[in-house]
């Protein structure tokens, strides 16, 4: 339980800075294109960064080649960006707006939305990406 605390951690730390900056290069691609394009964009940079650190500071015992595990790391990560998406642009079109909240829509709805893939994210990684 112990390694598991530790690991999970290390997950969420790796994590957290990867969605930062997911978060933050969204509102830096939000300048050019949609925000629906942005989200899947900047998904993309925080993936590569979460990538690069749980292969190193993580997920340091894996016994899974590279090619495997960035495989699996991009289907894992098809899933949770859809996940993203779907809350980020609900809540900003939809759910925000009929509750009357004015400011910080699409800030407040893609942090909310890159958040809620965390727990199915560390258990697809562990178990698949970097078994």
């Amino acid at each position: 339980m112990k390694k598991l605390s530790k690991e999970f951690l290390l997950f969420t730390a790796a994590g957290a800075i990867a969605a930062l900056v997911n978060f933050v290069s969204r509102i830096g691609f939000n300048q050019y294109v949609n925000f629906s394009l942005s989200i899947v964009l900047a998904y993309l940079c925080g993936m590569i960064t979460a990538f690069v650190l749980m292969k190193v500071f993580v997920f340091t015992s894996s016994s899974n080649k590279i090619s495997k595990s960035a495989l699996y790391f991009i289907l894992i990560n098809v899933l949770a960006v859809l996940q993203t998406w779907i809350i980020s642009v609900g809540l900003a079109y939809y759910v925000l707006p009929k509750l009357g909240v004015a400011h910080f829509i699409l800030e407040i709805s893609h942090g909310i939305g890159v958040a809620v893939p965390v727990i199915s994210s560390f258990i697809g990684h562990k178990y698949w990406t970097f078994r």
